[in-house]
């Protein structure tokens, strides 16, 4: 079984520092086979780590659309915020990606969905984020998994990673894949650790914003 990591992000992002060689390094470090990038509302972070290594790294994105957060995985065409939720998916399905849903019920954060939208969508999702190493408590996790169960979907976990060292709090147990449909294949087999961070790792994100706004840059913004 691969270890991979199924949602990270990087200083692509507005909430985040991280460099896609750090990120690498992280990964060979825990032995970590398997990275998505999945940055906000962009693809370019994920682009970039995929150039360092194609193989270890999948392109995707977390979109925001007007309901909720989708994530996209194995995606070769961005896709940009503020969609409705079926042009979101519709746009991910034509490109080939792979759709699941990212902390569906963590009101705490931007992204969280109203659960009369988001369950007559189920049906055209691959899976669902069941587990998510940020939630500020195991309800959100506990609600989401219950909904992956009502579904048929498979249930996924993510570190939803700002800072290198988060990355592997949260992992996905996978048999060996190679492209979209590999992995939506195996993702029914999934074995989940499953490790919370701690709360105040979100001050890393705000962090992050701050300094961006006081002028920060990395080598490729």
């Amino acid at each position: 079984m691969w270890n991979v990591e199924l949602h990270c992000h990087t200083y692509w992002s507005s909430d985040s520092l991280a460099s896609p060689a750090a990120l690498l390094r992280v990964c060979r470090q825990r032995g970590i086979d398997r990275l998505a990038v999945t940055d906000h509302n962009t693809l370019r972070g994920a682009l970039e780590a995929a150039a360092l290594a194609p193989e270890r790294f999948i392109v995707g994105e977390e979109i925001l659309t007007t309901e909720g957060e989708l994530l996209g995985y194995f995606m070769t065409v961005e896709i940009p915020a503020g969609l409705s939720p079926q042009e979101t998916i519709d746009r991910l399905r034509r490109q080939g990606a792979v759709i699941s849903v990212s902390h569906p019920y963590d009101y705490a954060r931007q992204g969280a969905w109203r659960e009369e939208v988001l369950r007559p969508l189920l049906p055209q999702l691959d899976a669902l984020e069941t587990f998510n190493a940020r939630t500020y408590s195991a309800g959100p996790n506990a609600r989401a998994a219950a909904l992956a169960r009502h579904g048929g979907l498979p249930g996924l976990a993510g570190s939803d990673a700002h800072a290198p060292f988060e990355v592997g709090r949260a992992l996905t147990l996978l048999e060996p894949f190679h492209d979209a449909e590999s992995f939506r294949r195996v993702l029914a087999s999934a074995r989940l650790v499953t490790r919370r961070s701690p709360a105040w790792v979100h001050l890393i994100s705000r962090y992050a914003v701050l300094r961006k706004r006081l002028g920060w840059r990395a080598p490729n913004l």
